[in-house]
């Protein structure tokens, strides 16, 4: 019968040992020895390898923080999007382009298995220039959107946008909210 592991973690291995060792009473070994004996069943050399490893992790962990958006691009790509966060035009500048795709995208459900026509429904209140096949076409050529070969099934790529475009998500979302309700279609 094979044993389902128990993870454990300790804030500060020090306090850790100290409780460790009021346990084993006075004939345990010291609590130096006791810390590089914990390090090494966690898998470092010693305890001196267990603290440079954490210095290094802290260290790693402090450097990926998101760089800054871009805030020029964003505002360009602001200037595209109307008072109600609506496409008003294609962009001439592919850097735009893929930016404001990346608003778009933004739209579309995740996770959710789509046709072609409610994709460019879901595009279609999102532009003012009427053309949601090429939305839908630069979407899939960007990596942002995929689809069957045959057309049947469309799902938006879920990745990790990149700074500019969460500027600009954030900033097309506030925008967005000041539309009116859509009315529902009786069709």
């Amino acid at each position: 019968m094979t044993r389902a592991p128990l993870p454990l973690r300790a804030d500060d291995l020090t306090a850790f040992t100290r409780a460790l060792s009021r346990q084993l009473g006075p004939d345990g070994p010291s609590h130096l020895g006791l810390m590089n004996m914990l390090a090494r069943a966690a898998g470092f050399q010693n305890l001196q390898h267990l603290r440079a490893a954490s210095a290094a992790q802290r260290r790693l962990d402090s450097q990926r923080e998101a760089p800054p958006a871009d805030a020029r691009q964003v505002e360009r790509t602001l200037h595209q999007f109307d008072a109600q966060g609506r496409l008003r035009n294609w962009p001439a500048r592919r850097a735009v382009q893929t930016l404001a795709l990346w608003g778009l995208w933004s739209t579309l459900p995740a996770g959710a298995s789509l046709r072609e026509r409610e994709v460019n429904d879901h595009l279609q209140p999102e532009h003012l220039f009427g053309d949601p096949a090429t939305l839908r076409r630069t979407m899939i050529s960007c990596g942002l959107l995929t689809r069957q070969a045959d057309g049947s099934d469309y799902r938006r790529v879920e990745r990790e946008p990149p700074a500019e475009a969460k500027a600009l998500i954030r900033q097309l979302s506030a925008r967005r909210s000041t539309r009116p309700p859509r009315a529902l279609s009786t069709v």
